[in-house]
C-alpha cells in the first residue's frame, strides 16, 4: 500500500511516526473520511469543510486543503483504485514537540498522514437491515469536533458486536444522539426526525446529503431530539453514514422496529442516496 506522510507519497511500512507525536501522546489531532466511488471523491468538499472547521476548533494550523483533495485523487490512482469502491483516511495532529499539555510555541508543523483503501460495502445488510444495541453515551462535551480520541466509540462498538448487532446507539441523559460512527434518523408519522446538530452531536456528511434529499423528494424533516422512550414508536429506523450510506435498522436491543424489515421510506432514501452517488461519478 502507498501511502501520503508528511509531503512524501512511500510504502505504509516505511512511514515512522516520532514518540513525541502529539497525536501519539496526547490523541491531539482530528481524522477524516472520505468515499470514493470509482476514482470519484464524494462531496469533498463536504468532508474538506468538516476538516477544517475540526482542526479550527482545536487551534491546529490548517494546511492547504485543495492540494489535500488532490493528493487524495493521487493515492487512489496509485493504489490502482480508480475502478473500485474505496475509502480515504486522513489524519492529521498538531504535530511533533516535547511533551506539555499546553501547546508547543512555537508551533510545530502539523503531521499530516493520509491512507487509501479498498472497501467492501455491506450490500446484504442494506437489503435485510441490521440489529443496534442502546448503550450509555459517556463521550466528551465537543462531539462536533472529529477529533481522535474514540475510546467511548470503540468500547461501545465492541459491547455492540459482543452482542451480535452491527452498531451501538448513544443515549444521553434518556435522549438519543448517534451510533459510535453513524447518524441516527427515525420515520415518525411519515416525517424523518433525526437530532439537532450540536455540540453532542457530529455533523455528518451522509446525513446532510439525505436531508437536502428529503426535501427534494417532499419528505418531512424534523430536526428535533428522539427521546429513548419514543423510539419503539418508530415506523421505521436507520443510521447514515460514509461507508453504511443508508443502512436499515430492523431490531434494537430485543424488540423489533415496525414489523421487522426495512419501511418503504428507508428504501426510498436508499434508492435516492445510490442516484445521487451515481450523477456525482458521472460529473467527475
Amino acid at each position: 500500500m502507498i501511502v501520503y506522510f508528511n509531503g512524501q507519497f512511500m510504502p505504509k511500512e516505511e512511514v515512522c511516526i516520532s514518540p513525541d507525536d502529539r497525536g501519539f501522546l496526547f490523541a491531539d489531532g482530528v481524522y477524516e473520511v472520505i468515499r470514493a466511488y470509482h476514482g470519484a471523491l464524494f462531496h469533498a468538499e463536504l468532508h474538506f469543510a468538516r476538516l477544517r472547521r475540526s482542526m479550527s476548533e482545536l487551534r491546529i494550523p490548517v494546511p492547504d486543503l485543495v492540494a489535500l483533495e488532490a493528493v487524495c485523487v493521487e493515492l487512489l490512482a496509485r493504489n490502482n483504485l480508480l475502478e473500485t469502491d474505496a475509502r480515504l483516511y486522513l489524519q492529521l495532529t498538531r504535530g511533533v514537540a516535547p511533551r506539555t499539555h499546553i501547546f508547543p510555541d512555537p508551533p510545530p508543523t502539523p503531521t499530516v498522514y493520509i491512507t487509501a483503501g479498498a472497501i467492501h460495502p455491506p450490500v446484504r445488510e442494506w437489503e435485510t437491515g441490521v440489529k443496534v444495541i442502546l448503550v450509555p453515551d459517556i463521550r466528551w462535551a465537543r462531539c462536533d469536533i472529529k477529533a481522535l480520541m474514540l475510546l467511548p466509540n470503540i468500547l461501545a462498538s465492541q459491547q455492540a458486536h459482543e452482542q451480535g448487532a452491527w452498531e451501538a446507539i448513544l443515549v444521553r441523559d434518556g435522549v438519543v444522539m448517534e451510533g459510535s460512527h453513524t447518524t441516527v434518523c427515525g420515520i415518525f408519522d411519515g416525517a424523518l426526525v433525526t437530532a439537532p446538530v450540536t455540540n453532542n452531536i457530529l455533523g455528518g456528511v451522509t446525513r446532510q446529503v439525505i436531508l437536502e434529499a428529503c426535501r427534494e423528494s417532499g419528505i418531512p424533516i424534523k430536526e428535533f431530539p428522539i427521546f429513548e422512550s419514543e423510539l419503539p414508536n418508530a415506523q421505521e429506523l436507520m443510521i447514515l453514514g460514509t461507508t453504511t450510506e443508508v443502512m436499515p435498522v430492523v431490531q434494537v436491543d430485543d424488540w423489533l422496529v415496525g414489523d421487522g424489515t426495512p419501511g418503504p421510506l428507508t428504501r426510498q432514501l436508499q434508492r435516492a442516496f445510490r442516484a445521487i452517488v451515481e450523477s456525482q461519478s458521472r460529473r467527475s
